[in-house]
This record gives structure tokens, sequence and C-alpha cells, in this order.
């Protein structure tokens, strides 16, 4: 067994939260990773911004700021932020886990620490790792994908297709205003009955959100007055009713966007059999198998094309939905977790 600490200093939430509240991607895998940790094990421990002290399935959360910090650490995580990489000098394993494309630790106050310390550098994936130059300092760079959640991962095939209904699911600073012009110009026309329901919105990012609450609000309100054109305004959602949603959906829609690292919602959509259109950016690319899974596309008009050509063709779209239950969900947290198990000394 082995002592794992993860430190944060983001938002406020705890092992509690997903059944509370929605939740981003990067806390909901932190969440995610740590259980698993613990139940494959291991002393698990998380510093954050947790309300107060916590203990729940298997994992010790307290609030980063109140002392002391465990000791006697095997493998320490420091979660993003460079004041948390000189936190623990006696871990026997310092990771660095980096989600955002990591430009951002080109700044000085991240390279001297990456220099002097050179942390094992985690990336989630081969797109997001190229975002890194290789004369940068650190030590290992490692790639491990985020895990898919078991409730995403449980679909049993649909005998007959959904109705003409697609989601999007992710921020709607990225790309929504651009999907909101494809649908109403050159997909709801061309297809009787069509829906595009929107499941975001600014309360899945906390205080990232509160600070971006307008610019989001902008968009939201473009997508709230093009209910005519069959767009429906639902607000982000806790995991469990998303994936009743993703249930009865017929189609994953979302351009994709540089500073997409992972992509998460793509990743659930298709493990829950929803067949995706995306354009060729950032990461998207590697959530989708072009032609089976869905169609990884080079500009507006065949993303709009392929996306009229899943909602209104029976066959395309469930073969689809069948590859998709078949080969999109065997990544999950205990994968990812047994990959996180190599780096401890």
């Amino acid at each position: 067994m082995a002592r794992i600490v993860l430190a944060d200093d983001g938002i406020e939430f705890d092992g509690r939260t997903p059944d509370q509240r929605p939740l981003g991607g990067v806390e909901s895998s932190i969440i995610a990773l740590m259980e698993e940790l613990a139940t494959r094990g291991h002393d698990v421990h998380v510093l954050n911004k947790c309300a107060a002290p916590l203990d729940h399935r298997g994992v010790k959360w307290r609030p980063i700021d109140t002392p002391p910090w465990p000791g006697d650490v095997d493998l320490y995580i420091a979660n993003r932020g460079d004041k948390l990489l000189a936190r623990m000098p006696n871990a026997r394993r310092t990771v660095f886990w980096t989600h955002n494309p990591a430009g951002y630790l080109l700044k000085w106050r991240y390279l001297t620490k990456l220099w002097r310390i050179k942390p094992t550098i985690l990336f989630i994936g081969d797109y997001h790792a190229t975002t890194y130059p290789g004369w940068a300092p650190g030590g290992e760079r490692v790639v491990i994908p985020y895990g898919l959640p078991d409730a995403f991962c449980q679909a049993e095939p649909l005998e007959t297709p959904p109705p003409p209904r697609a989601v999007f699911t992710s921020n709607p600073l990225r790309s929504l205003d651009w999907l909101l012009d494809v649908w109403a110009q050159n997909i709801e026309p061309h297809v009787p009955g069509a829906e595009l329901h929107v499941f975001a919105g600014a309360a899945t990012y906390g205080r990232v959100g509160e600070a971006k609450a307008g610019a989001m609000a902008a968009v939201l309100d473009r997508a709230q007055a093009l209910q005519g054109r069959g767009v429906r305004l639902r607000g982000p959602v806790p995991k469990a009713a998303l994936v009743r949603e993703l249930r009865g959906a017929r189609a994953m829609l979302y351009r994709g966007d540089l500073n997409e690292t992972f992509c998460l919602a793509v990743g659930e959509a298709q493990a829950m059999g929803v067949p995706a259109v995306v354009e060729n950016l950032g990461s998207v690319r590697e959530r989708v198998i072009d032609g089976e899974t869905g169609f990884v596309v080079g500009d507006r008009a065949a993303f709009a094309e392929r996306a009229v050509k899943l909602l209104t063709d029976d066959a395309l779209w469930r073969a689809q939905h069948l590859a998709a239950l078949d080969k999109q969900r065997h990544w999950r947290w205990p994968q990812a977790a047994a990959a996180f198990e190599e780096l401890i000394p």
C-alpha cells in the first residue's frame, strides 16, 4: 500500500459534490481517480478547498490550508498550480498533473520550479503533450488519459433509433455560438422535428465560471432565442441526469477547440453509444473513430452534412451506435489508476 497525496488549490469541492451539483471535468476526474486508488488499497488524501474535513469512499479530504500535511508520502500529485510544486519536498516522487494547454507553463514562475524540482509532468492526451515544447524543463513526461466514469459505460444497445435530438454538453464558450449558426442555417432546416439540447452553463465551473458568466450568458441567450429553430436550453445537470439525457440523444455535435486537451463531454457521449460529429481541432479527434463512431471533419459544410446524415439515416446511426458501444468505453478509471500506480516508486 502506498500513501498518495493530491493537492489542488482551485475551486471548492469534495467527494460528495457530484451528487449535489454539476462539476467540471478536472474536478470530476480527481474524485474518480482518488476513489479508485483508495479502492485498490492505497492510503489516499486530497488537500484542497473543501469546506470541511471529510472521509468519503476511502478518500481523506482535508482543507489545503489546515496543517499538518501527511508525512511519509510515496506519490505526491500537484494539480495544476505552481505554488503546489514545492509543498512536499520529501515525497518519494512528485508528479505535476496538468490539464489545460501547457503553454501557460512557460511563465517564469512555472519554469523556475519545473527546472529546479524536475517533477514528472503528466498530460491527459497525445495532443495535450504537444502543447509543451521539448526544450522546456521538467522531469519525465507521461501521458495518462482520463478514465471514463462507469455510469456512462453501462448502456445496452437501443432497439430503435432516438428521435432527431442532438446534444451539446461542453463549455458554451467553446464554439457553441458557431454550432448555433450551423444548426440554424444548415442542419435544422433539413431535418424535420430536429432539436438541439444544450446542457451548459457557468455553474459547472465554480469560481472560474463566475468570472466568465457574462460571456457565457451572451451565448446562452442566443441559444434561448433559437427556440423556434429547435434549440432547447437545458442548463448544466448532475452526471446521473446527464446519463439519462444521453440515452435519448441521437448525436453529439461539438466543433472542438484548440484549448480542448481531452474532451470528456465527447468521451462520455461516445461511451453511451452516441455518435459524434467534431472538427479536427485540439484533442477531439482522439475521442472519435472517424467513420466508425462518428465523424471528424475539416470544415463547416462537412460538419453540417454529416450531422444531417446521422439525424436522418437510421442504418448509419445504428452502425455507429453499436461501434461506439463496442470500442469507446474500455479505458475507465481502473485502467487509468493502474497507470498512475506505475508512477509510485
